[in-house]
C-alpha cells in the first residue's frame, strides 16, 4: 500500500459544551486552529480525544465533523481502537464508510492479550478493511506491549503502514525502526521524543500538544526535514515544558485547560476528570507563558 503517515499529527482533543455533548462549533474551531498552523495531518478520537468516554455516535459525529471542516487538505486518521476485535472491526467500517484516509488501532486495554493473539487481532481487522492501519502501542495506559518481533510480523501485512509508539522507550522505537522496511512509518507518540525517533529515521509524530502549539512542534519536523538540525533540536527543547506539564493533572485535562487559557473554546474532560486547580493552572499559565503561547 502506497499510504505513508508522514509528520505533524495531532492527537486532537474533542471539544464538549456545558452540558457535556460535542462541541461542533468549538470542534470545527480547533480544525482551523491546527491546519492554520501547518499540520500535517488530523488524529480526532484517540486517547487525547476520550475516545474511551464517547458512544458510537458521538465518536462518528466527530470524524463527519472533522473530515468535513478539513476539506481535504490533509488526511484524517481515526481512532477505532476497543478492547474486542469485533468492535474495532465495526468502528473501523464506520470511519471507513464517512471516509477517512486511515484509522490508528490501540492495542486493547484492561485485557493482556499475548503476542499472537495480537497478531491475529490487527490482522483480522486489516483483513475487514481497505484502509491503511496504523497501529499504536501506548503500554503505559493499556498494559499491553507491542513487542518488536510482532510489529515486525505485522509491517508485512499490506494495509498495515505505521506505528504510533507511545511507550517512551528510545530503544524500543529505534528497533521498530530497525528491524521494519524503509515504506513502515513510525511514529513519535511521546512528545519530548519527536526529534529523536527523526534522527532514527522516523516519520514524525501523533502528538497531542500539538493542540496547544502546533506551529512549534511543526517547526520541528520542518526544520528537520530541511537540515536545520540546530533549529529542529531547539523547537524539540521549547516544547518540552508543556509536555512535562501532564503531571500537574489527569489525564488528559492538562492540554484541554492550555487550549482554553489560550482562548480555544473546547470545555473540559468528561468526569471523574477535572479542570487543574487554581494552583497548577497557574503553573501551566507560567509555563504557556514562557512558551509565548499567552
Amino acid at each position: 500500500m502506497s499510504f505513508t503517515p508522514r509528520g505533524i499529527i495531532p492527537a486532537m482533543v474533542t471539544p464538549f459544551n456545558r452540558q457535556g455533548k460535542v462541541s461542533e462549533d468549538g470542534l470545527r474551531g480547533l480544525v482551523d486552529y491546527l491546519m492554520e498552523g501547518g499540520v500535517h495531518g488530523l488524529f480526532p478520537v484517540g486517547s487525547q480525544g476520550e475516545f474511551y468516554a464517547l458512544e458510537r455516535e458521538e465518536k462518528k459525529k466527530i470524524i463527519e465533523i472533522v473530515l468535513d471542516q478539513a476539506k481535504g487538505k490533509v488526511p484524517i486518521y481515526a481512532g477505532t481502537g476497543a478492547i474486542t476485535t469485533r468492535e474495532v472491526i465495526t468502528l473501523t467500517k464506520m470511519a471507513e464508510d464517512i471516509g477517512v484516509d486511515a484509522v490508528s488501532i490501540i492495542t486493547p486495554f484492561f485485557i493482556s492479550p499475548t503476542q499472537d493473539e495480537l497478531y491475529e487481532h490487527y490482522l483480522a481487522i486489516a483483513k475487514s478493511t481497505n484502509l491503511p492501519i496504523l497501529l499504536y502501542s501506548n503500554p503505559g495506559r493499556t498494559g499491553v506491549n507491542l513487542s518488536v518481533d510482532l510489529v515486525v510480523r505485522l509491517s508485512k501485512v499490506d494495509n498495515i503502514v505505521g506505528i504510533k509508539d507511545s511507550s517512551g522507550d528510545m530503544t524500543l522505537t529505534a528497533e521498530y525502526i530497525r528491524r521494519t522496511s524503509g515504506d513502515f512509518s513510525v511514529l513519535a507518540g511521546r512528545d519530548t521524543l519527536i526529534y529523536g525517533t527523526l534522527s532514527y529515521g522516523g516519520k514524525g509524530a501523533i502528538a497531542a500538544t500539538a493542540n496547544v502549539a502546533p506551529k512549534l512542534v511543526v517547526e520541528i519536523y520542518e526544520a528537520y526535514i530541511r537540515g536545520d538540525i540546530e533549529r529542529a533540536k531547539k523547537a524539540q527543547a521549547n516544547l518540552a515544558p508543556l509536555r512535562l506539564a501532564f503531571n500537574l493533572g489527569s489525564f488528559p485535562v492538562v492540554i484541554k485547560d492550555a487550549l482554553e487559557l489560550i482562548g480555544i473554546k473546547v470545555g473540559t474532560t468528561m468526569a471523574p476528570v477535572k479542570s487543574l486547580d487554581k494552583d497548577k493552572q497557574e503553573i501551566l499559565r507560567n509555563v504557556l507563558r514562557e512558551m509565548k503561547l499567552l
